[in-house]
């Protein structure tokens, strides 16, 4: 069994996933926000993530409370439900792929502000670069103050 089907059954992760991805420091910066909560953190923790509190996958942050403005960096493998927390939650903001997907039209659909993020590339745990995601990304945001944050790395749709 891997790692991801271990979390998505309430197991302990063991090592990093193809699911672990760091968002690079430069969104965070130019956004200029804390968190109160980092909702799906990687392993090692938030790298970069200014947040006062985190899950990993280990504490299976879907089960967990949600409070304050959160950040989230879902798995991409499987963004739904995750998604659906977000939107039901209402305060934070998302680092999404833009997917030809029920659960992108439902974001779409809603008052979520969002900002298309041109060439991302995700961080390595020893903070090297990936190269540029294969994917168009965007940011989701909830709350007047998370939508002012993502103003400012680009226009907000």
């Amino acid at each position: 069994m891997t790692a991801i089907q271990l979390s998505l059954l309430g197991g302990q992760q063991e090592a990093r996933t193809t699911d672990d991805y760091y968002t690079p420091r430069w969104i965070f910066d130019t956004m200029g926000i804390t968190f109160d909560l980092d909702v799906a953190c990687p392993p090692e923790g938030p790298i970069n993530v200014p947040a006062a509190r985190y899950y990993t996958a280990a504490d299976d942050g879907l089960a967990q409370p949600w409070e304050g403005r959160v950040w989230m960096n879902p798995p991409y493998s499987k963004p739904a439900p995750w998604v659906d927390r977000f939107l039901n939650h209402g305060h934070g903001i998302a680092l999404l792929p833009l997917a030809k997907s029920a659960w992108c039209q439902r974001l779409w659909d809603t008052d979520t502000a969002m900002v298309y993020v041109y060439s991302l590339r995700f961080e390595r745990i020893d903070q090297t670069m990936n190269g540029s995601t294969p994917f168009p990304l965007a940011l989701w945001a909830l709350g007047d103050d998370c939508v002012e944050a993502v103003a400012k790395v680009g226009k907000v749709r």
